[in-house]
């Protein structure tokens, strides 16, 4: 699949592979195993943005994968996020979507809703949310057909 098809029909939560294309070197080649690396691998579509026009620079549509979380103790040090364009020559493939039943935590802001976690039911992120504090943050179930709202189709307040 494009970049564009995911942004197109790939819903909130679903875990998403890219790829280049390219056969996987072997462990020796360390630095070209490295930059295959970089260019495969699997994320959560954690966020959509819609293209944005402004007078000095003009910004294609696109969206996040969220690739992992690093720290130690039980403490997140580092979130790993990787935006693409929906002009990316990237390929791309839905590995797997949301179950109906599960619920997405979610912010909101700026017009646009970010992915924080996606629990199994709303008991798991009711706890998930008294432990982690985000400003806007709201749960929402994943219908049994879930639909894919864009937010170019969103309206904006005058």
């Amino acid at each position: 699949m494009s970049a564009q098809s995911i942004y197109d029909t790939a819903p909130l939560g679903s875990l998403i592979r890219y790829s280049n294309g390219e056969p996987r070197p072997p462990e020796r080649f360390t630095r070209k195993l490295k930059a295959w690396n970089n260019d495969n691998g699997i994320g959560r579509l954690v966020e959509r943005r819609a293209e944005e026009i402004r007078p000095t620079y003009q910004s294609p549509a696109g969206f996040c994968l969220h690739l992992g979380n690093y720290g130690s103790q039980g403490i997140i040090a580092i979130v790993v996020n990787r935006h693409y364009s929906v002009e990316s020559a990237l390929h791309f493939e839905i590995i797997e979507t949301p179950k109906p039943g599960m619920v997405r935590v979610l912010t909101s802001f700026g017009g646009r809703d970010e992915l924080r976690h996606l629990a199994p039911h709303m008991a798991a992120a009711e706890e998930w949310m008294a432990r982690n504090s985000y400003s806007g943050m709201h749960a929402e179930i994943v219908p049994a057909p879930d639909l894919v709202i864009l937010p170019s189709s969103l309206g904006k307040a005058a």
